[in-house]
């Protein structure tokens, strides 16, 4: 029996809107119950589609209706056919027809979709027109979010919020415990993969085109990984020496853990925490594949004394919890998830975290800050204000060829490529 993708790309979105779930989690409920690879790939499209332009999609949809759908699943089902007629290569006669099939169950839901998307196809210059001259629906984000960007960052704001609508690079980590970046990059070639080498991260190779994973040379034996370029940073910035220990705080799910090991195969320990058994599992089933091993905790980075067996740590990782405001392109259910007095709690918990920590840290050590958000009160200050707070805390320059310099260093969301980043590295005196 055929399967209506755009009815199940509506299931799959209310269930982001409705029920707060992230986008990855629901569909992940759905994707691997359908027989069919293009049918798979069309209904993650819509579903990305929908939740990168929904607030223009929405801004239009009101535009057109005398007032709200009720129905958030008819709500929803609407912006899938605008996405369609808007963003997709989609025949305008099939966008319309499979939308309105979608609810042939309920009559006055089929007369009413029809009614939208042939308003929209009539009416389309004038409603885009009119959305190119409302701020949220220009750039399909939340007000809120808009504003914090653009205080932050006034002369990047426009083209941060443009970088969060763009589909992100798909880039592999070089495992160089099996190869080298330059070997892969051939044996990916005969495979007819394109893909570049970047030169301020040598683990890096970025794809013309996302693959799917099976289809990469020796993936299953541990040659490479899937990581943006701006996380891979973080194992060079540690500075890692044969028989440190090393703590990586907040693991899940093991990426840097992992790199960690790759760059430096003679440490005494590596400990990996993470307060979520199930994304440690995560943790547990990436080392598998690349056949490394770390000492793997089941705790919160903020309460040490809950786990710590009280031996010092020469280098600690601290990937602190955060908006997660950086990963937008790639997580764009976060426009529509996250929250402005999300940011605050999150800030404590930083702090806390940091508080917690540091006193783990050898002297001579160093502790490695990272979020992937773009806002300062998450990351500069955030430093900043650990610093005035620690006299034996001092901020190492981080002298490099991306990023924007001040206490630490900040990526900016489509920068080089990468994801929105933030970096500070502390030494311990």
């Amino acid at each position: 029996m055929s399967v209506n993708t755009r009815l199940v790309a509506a299931k799959v979105l209310t269930d982001v809107i409705q029920n707060g779930h992230s986008l990855t989690s629901a569909l992940a409920t759905v994707l691997p119950t359908l027989e069919s690879s293009k049918d798979q790939a069309f209904i993650q499209a819509l579903c990305y589609g929908v939740c990168r332009q929904y607030h223009r999609l929405q801004f239009i949809l009101s535009e057109i209706l005398d007032k709200p759908i009720k129905d958030i699943s008819i709500q929803v089902l609407a912006l899938v056919g605008l996405y369609q007629l808007n963003f997709m290569r989609v025949k305008p006669h099939a966008a319309v027809s499979e939308t309105v099939f979608a609810v042939r169950k309920k009559p006055w839901a089929k007369s009413l979709i029809n009614a939208i998307l042939r308003t929209y196809l009539r009416e389309q210059s004038a409603l885009e027109l009119k959305a190119d001259q409302q701020a949220s629906a220009a750039c399909s984000h939340p007000d809120w979010l808009i504003g914090r960007i653009r205080k932050d960052w006034p002369e990047y704001a426009q083209a941060i919020l443009f970088e969060n609508n763009q589909p992100p690079p798909m880039v592999l980590r070089v495992n160089s415990l099996k190869t080298t970046p330059s070997a892969y990059l051939a044996r990916l070639a005969e495979q007819g993969i394109d893909a570049v080498s970047v030169d301020f991260c040598p683990s890096a190779l970025r794809l013309n085109k996302p693959v799917a994973v099976d289809l990469l040379p020796n993936f299953s034996e541990g040659w490479v990984s899937v990581q943006d370029t701006a996380a891979q940073l973080a194992a060079a910035l540690l500075q890692v020496q044969a028989g440190q220990r090393v703590l990586d705080a907040c693991a899940a799910p093991g990426g840097k853990t992992a790199h960690i090991l790759e760059a430096q195969s003679q440490l005494k320990e590596l400990v990996a925490v993470d307060n979520d058994a199930l994304r440690l599992q995560r943790v547990s089933e990436n080392l598998l594949r690349l056949n490394l091993s770390a000492t793997l905790i089941l705790g919160d980075a903020a309460k040490p004394e809950e786990w710590w067996d009280g031996q010092l740590f020469e280098r600690i990782l601290l990937d602190a919890p955060c908006s997660a405001l950086g990963v937008i392109r790639r997580h764009p259910d976060i426009k529509l998830l996250r929250r402005a007095e999300d940011i605050a709690p999150l800030q404590v918990l930083q702090q806390a975290m940091l508080m917690a920590l540091w006193p783990l840290l050898a002297a001579g050590g160093l502790l490695l800050y990272a979020t992937c958000s773009i806002l300062k009160r998450e990351n500069e200050l955030q430093i900043q204000q650990f610093l005035t707070t620690h006299d034996d805390a001092v901020a190492v320059p981080i002298h490099a060829d991306w990023g924007i310099a001040g206490i630490g260093r900040q990526i900016l969301t489509g920068e080089l490529a990468m994801d929105g980043f933030y970096y500070a590295l502390l030494r311990k005196h």
